[in-house]
Protein backbone atom coordinates (compact mmCIF):
# COMPACT_ATOMS: atom_id res chain seq x y z
CA UNK A 1 0.00 0.00 0.00
CA UNK A 2 2.98 2.38 -0.52
CA UNK A 3 2.17 3.22 -4.07
CA UNK A 4 -1.30 3.87 -5.16
CA UNK A 5 -2.99 5.02 -8.07
CA UNK A 6 -5.44 8.22 -8.17
CA UNK A 7 -8.04 7.12 -10.36
CA UNK A 8 -7.79 11.26 -11.40
CA UNK A 9 -6.31 13.14 -14.09
CA UNK A 10 -6.91 16.51 -12.00
CA UNK A 11 -3.31 17.80 -10.88
CA UNK A 12 -4.88 19.48 -7.96
CA UNK A 13 -6.62 16.63 -6.53
CA UNK A 14 -3.27 15.04 -6.77
CA UNK A 15 -0.98 17.82 -5.29
CA UNK A 16 -3.64 17.49 -2.40
CA UNK A 17 -3.59 13.82 -2.08
CA UNK A 18 0.27 14.12 -1.81
CA UNK A 19 0.23 17.11 0.51
CA UNK A 20 -2.39 15.75 3.06
CA UNK A 21 -1.14 11.84 2.58
CA UNK A 22 2.90 12.37 1.92
CA UNK A 23 4.23 11.84 5.39
CA UNK A 24 2.36 8.73 5.89
CA UNK A 25 4.92 7.40 3.19
CA UNK A 26 2.29 6.81 0.06
CA UNK A 27 3.28 7.42 -3.19
CA UNK A 28 0.61 8.62 -5.23
CA UNK A 29 0.86 8.18 -9.23
CA UNK A 30 -1.83 9.63 -11.81
CA UNK A 31 -3.56 7.29 -13.43
CA UNK A 32 -2.74 8.94 -16.64
CA UNK A 33 1.12 7.75 -16.06
CA UNK A 34 0.41 4.56 -15.83
CA UNK A 35 -1.69 4.32 -19.55
CA UNK A 36 -5.18 4.38 -17.63
CA UNK A 37 -7.95 6.34 -19.45
CA UNK A 38 -10.72 7.76 -17.88
CA UNK A 39 -14.07 5.33 -17.27
CA UNK A 40 -17.33 6.38 -18.04
CA UNK A 41 -19.24 7.75 -14.56
CA UNK A 42 -22.64 6.32 -15.11
CA UNK A 43 -23.15 6.02 -10.73
CA UNK A 44 -26.01 7.84 -9.62
CA UNK A 45 -23.97 8.78 -6.31
CA UNK A 46 -20.90 9.68 -5.19
CA UNK A 47 -19.99 6.65 -3.73
CA UNK A 48 -21.18 4.77 -7.02
CA UNK A 49 -18.81 6.61 -9.43
CA UNK A 50 -15.63 6.76 -6.84
CA UNK A 51 -15.58 2.82 -6.87
CA UNK A 52 -16.01 3.04 -10.55
CA UNK A 53 -13.30 4.59 -10.83
CA UNK A 54 -11.07 3.03 -8.28
CA UNK A 55 -11.96 -0.64 -9.86
CA UNK A 56 -11.37 -0.06 -12.95
CA UNK A 57 -7.84 1.59 -11.70
CA UNK A 58 -7.20 -1.02 -9.53
CA UNK A 59 -8.12 -3.71 -12.49
CA UNK A 60 -5.65 -2.11 -15.33
CA UNK A 61 -2.77 -1.49 -12.97
CA UNK A 62 -2.86 -4.33 -10.61
CA UNK A 63 -2.05 -1.54 -8.13
CA UNK A 64 -3.92 -0.46 -4.82
CA UNK A 65 -6.33 2.67 -5.87
CA UNK A 66 -7.53 5.52 -4.57
CA UNK A 67 -10.52 7.31 -6.19
CA UNK A 68 -12.26 10.81 -5.33
CA UNK A 69 -15.98 12.09 -6.74
CA UNK A 70 -16.59 15.14 -5.74
CA UNK A 71 -18.97 17.91 -6.55
CA UNK A 72 -20.50 21.31 -5.66
CA UNK A 73 -24.64 21.38 -4.11
CA UNK A 74 -26.30 24.71 -4.56
CA UNK A 75 -29.75 24.66 -2.84
CA UNK A 76 -30.92 26.85 -5.08
CA UNK A 77 -30.50 24.44 -7.87
CA UNK A 78 -32.13 21.52 -6.26
CA UNK A 79 -27.96 20.02 -5.53
CA UNK A 80 -26.98 20.59 -9.28
CA UNK A 81 -24.09 20.38 -10.51
CA UNK A 82 -23.79 18.06 -7.92
CA UNK A 83 -22.36 15.10 -9.35
CA UNK A 84 -22.27 16.40 -12.51
CA UNK A 85 -19.88 19.24 -11.46
CA UNK A 86 -16.62 18.60 -13.76
CA UNK A 87 -18.69 18.60 -16.79
CA UNK A 88 -22.03 20.85 -16.33
CA UNK A 89 -21.03 23.40 -19.12
CA UNK A 90 -20.77 20.19 -21.40
CA UNK A 91 -17.76 18.36 -22.50
CA UNK A 92 -14.74 18.63 -22.58
CA UNK A 93 -14.50 19.87 -19.19
CA UNK A 94 -14.02 23.64 -18.90
CA UNK A 95 -13.53 24.85 -15.08
CA UNK A 96 -14.12 28.58 -16.47
CA UNK A 97 -16.87 27.94 -18.48
CA UNK A 98 -18.88 25.84 -15.73
CA UNK A 99 -18.71 28.87 -13.46
CA UNK A 100 -20.04 31.02 -15.89
CA UNK A 101 -23.07 28.77 -16.39
CA UNK A 102 -23.36 28.75 -12.53
CA UNK A 103 -23.21 32.18 -12.35
CA UNK A 104 -25.65 32.51 -15.31
CA UNK A 105 -28.07 29.72 -13.48
CA UNK A 106 -27.87 31.97 -9.67
CA UNK A 107 -28.30 35.70 -11.84
CA UNK A 108 -31.08 37.27 -9.98
CA UNK A 109 -31.29 34.91 -6.68
CA UNK A 110 -30.58 36.84 -3.72
CA UNK A 111 -27.33 36.41 -1.52
CA UNK A 112 -29.53 34.76 1.47
CA UNK A 113 -30.56 31.72 -0.86
CA UNK A 114 -27.02 31.05 -2.48
CA UNK A 115 -26.34 28.14 0.33
CA UNK A 116 -24.04 25.39 -1.16
CA UNK A 117 -22.09 22.55 -0.24
CA UNK A 118 -18.88 20.74 -1.30
CA UNK A 119 -19.73 17.15 -0.85
CA UNK A 120 -16.40 14.39 -1.19
CA UNK A 121 -16.24 10.76 -1.26
CA UNK A 122 -12.97 8.91 -1.48
CA UNK A 123 -12.68 5.27 -2.13
CA UNK A 124 -9.57 3.39 -1.49
CA UNK A 125 -9.86 -0.40 -2.64
CA UNK A 126 -6.39 -2.65 -2.10
CA UNK A 127 -7.12 -4.62 -5.10
CA UNK A 128 -9.95 -4.52 -8.09
CA UNK A 129 -12.35 -7.14 -6.10
CA UNK A 130 -11.63 -5.59 -3.26
CA UNK A 131 -15.34 -6.33 -1.42
CA UNK A 132 -14.96 -4.00 1.64
CA UNK A 133 -13.46 -0.60 0.25
CA UNK A 134 -12.42 2.13 2.65
CA UNK A 135 -14.65 4.83 1.55
CA UNK A 136 -14.79 8.58 3.38
CA UNK A 137 -16.59 11.35 3.10
CA UNK A 138 -16.68 15.50 3.93
CA UNK A 139 -18.94 18.37 3.12
CA UNK A 140 -17.40 21.72 2.97
CA UNK A 141 -21.21 24.38 3.89
CA UNK A 142 -20.68 28.00 2.77
CA UNK A 143 -22.32 30.06 -0.03
CA UNK A 144 -21.78 30.92 -3.98
CA UNK A 145 -20.91 34.26 -4.46
CA UNK A 146 -21.95 36.26 -7.42
CA UNK A 147 -18.19 37.08 -9.59
CA UNK A 148 -15.09 35.42 -9.01
CA UNK A 149 -12.76 35.82 -6.20
CA UNK A 150 -8.95 34.71 -5.75
CA UNK A 151 -6.78 32.79 -8.32
CA UNK A 152 -5.96 29.89 -6.01
CA UNK A 153 -7.45 26.48 -6.01
CA UNK A 154 -8.84 24.76 -9.00
CA UNK A 155 -13.13 24.00 -10.03
CA UNK A 156 -15.43 26.39 -8.44
CA UNK A 157 -12.83 27.81 -5.78
CA UNK A 158 -13.43 31.04 -6.77
CA UNK A 159 -16.92 31.75 -6.95
CA UNK A 160 -16.96 29.51 -3.18
CA UNK A 161 -17.24 31.19 0.14
CA UNK A 162 -16.31 29.94 3.41
CA UNK A 163 -18.32 31.99 5.66
CA UNK A 164 -16.00 30.97 9.15
CA UNK A 165 -12.86 33.06 6.96
CA UNK A 166 -14.77 35.00 4.90
CA UNK A 167 -12.30 34.18 2.07
CA UNK A 168 -13.24 31.84 -1.19
CA UNK A 169 -11.87 28.63 -1.48
CA UNK A 170 -9.66 30.32 -4.10
CA UNK A 171 -8.22 33.10 -1.89
CA UNK A 172 -7.43 30.20 1.49
CA UNK A 173 -4.16 29.65 1.70
CA UNK A 174 -3.02 25.95 0.55
CA UNK A 175 -2.63 24.96 4.45
CA UNK A 176 -5.95 26.41 5.35
CA UNK A 177 -7.91 24.97 2.49
CA UNK A 178 -6.66 21.15 3.68
CA UNK A 179 -7.87 21.34 7.16
CA UNK A 180 -11.39 22.52 6.42
CA UNK A 181 -12.34 21.75 2.76
CA UNK A 182 -14.26 18.91 1.86
CA UNK A 183 -11.45 17.20 0.25
CA UNK A 184 -9.51 17.96 4.10
CA UNK A 185 -12.04 16.20 5.69
CA UNK A 186 -12.45 13.12 3.42
CA UNK A 187 -8.39 12.47 3.86
CA UNK A 188 -8.33 13.42 7.56
CA UNK A 189 -11.50 10.59 8.21
CA UNK A 190 -9.36 8.40 5.25
CA UNK A 191 -5.88 8.26 7.22
CA UNK A 192 -6.87 8.02 10.48
CA UNK A 193 -8.55 4.62 9.00
CA UNK A 194 -5.56 3.59 6.98
CA UNK A 195 -3.53 1.62 9.61
CA UNK A 196 -6.30 -1.22 10.26
CA UNK A 197 -7.76 -0.88 6.64
CA UNK A 198 -4.00 -1.83 5.58
CA UNK A 199 -3.93 -4.63 8.11
CA UNK A 200 -7.44 -6.17 7.13
CA UNK A 201 -7.93 -9.07 4.82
Amino acid sequence: MNRIVVASGNAGKLAEFNRLLGEAGIEFVAQGELGVEDIEETGLTFVENALLKARHAARVTGLPALADDSGLCVDALDGAPGLYSARYAGEPSDPARNIDKLLQALEGVPEAQRGAHFHCTLVLLRHAEDPRPLIAQGEWHGRVLGARRGSGGFGYDPLFLDPDTGKTAAELEPATKNRISHRGQALAMLRQKLPSFVGAT
